[in-house]
């Protein structure tokens, strides 16, 4: 059975992402359409749209778009999607890295979560402010 095929538009929408920004992440050797279809049109399948998704999610955390492809690469190299069969040393290795992503995530999540609380409180002295103005 084939794996069901999207255009762009159809990406985009599932992904939130605009069409512009998909076209630059396939400049940027991010996210390849896996085929063209015989008018020239990229067509995605679901595991595309799943690494557009990772890159949109990577993006709010402030990693760069090397970091983005060394993610992707380490993640198709875990899963076999990528040529060649590792052995249990380049295992771990890449696991250590996939690890320290995740690491480097964590604590970019608790910075935006320190920052929300700053800003919730910001906006809550404001409110407070008017309140008392009424």
């Amino acid at each position: 059975m084939t794996e069901r095929r999207m255009q762009i538009g159809e990406v985009a929408e599932r992904t939130g992402l605009s069409l512009r920004t998909i076209r630059h992440y396939e400049e940027v050797d991010l996210v390849i359409p896996s085929a063209r279809s015989k008018g020239g049109f990229r067509l995605y399948t679901a595991s595309d749209v799943d690494r557009l998704m990772v890159v949109r999610r990577m993006k709010p955390l402030g990693f760069s778009l090397d970091e983005m492809r060394d993610l992707l690469e380490i993640t198709d190299r875990l899963s076999g999607t990528a040529p060649g069969t590792l052995t249990a040393e380049e295992r771990d290795r890449l696991r250590e890295r996939l690890d320290s992503y995740r690491k480097i995530a964590d604590a970019r999540c608790e910075t935006l979560r320190a920052q929300l609380l700053a800003a919730e409180d910001f906006a809550a002295t404001l409110r407070r402010r008017l309140d008392d103005q009424a």
